[in-house]
């Protein structure tokens, strides 16, 4: 896999997990600060490393399997998994300016 067409992926990657918002915030998961890393190998396994705004966050069960089955579902994407961490833990800082512009933080 060339590195432009890993790049390509990447991109096409980060659109899809742009589609997936927070239930209770009205901004995408990405642009939250969520995502910490997308990682993709030789092979188009994906590998993203992502964090939720609490531990106790009421999607904890169901976020991390939605944006693993959007990701699968990239043709070019052979495997999906999402891993969760809280290190470091989320904080607003983590947030796009765009994301803080709509919720009003700017």
């Amino acid at each position: 896999m060339e590195t432009k067409e890993k790049e390509d992926l990447g991109v096409k990657i980060v659109e899809m997990i742009k589609t997936i918002f927070d239930p209770e915030i009205p901004v995408d998961i990405y642009e939250l600060g969520l995502i910490y890393d997308v990682f993709v190998n030789e092979d188009r396994d994906v590998k993203i490393l992502m964090t939720l705004t609490t531990p106790n966050c009421p999607v904890a069960e169901t976020l991390p399997v939605e944006v693993e089955e959007k990701v699968k579902s990239i043709d070019e994407v052979k495997n999906a998994e999402v891993e969760i961490t809280f290190d470091p833990a989320w904080t607003q800082d983590m947030m796009s300016e765009e994301a803080k512009l709509e919720l009003g933080f700017l």
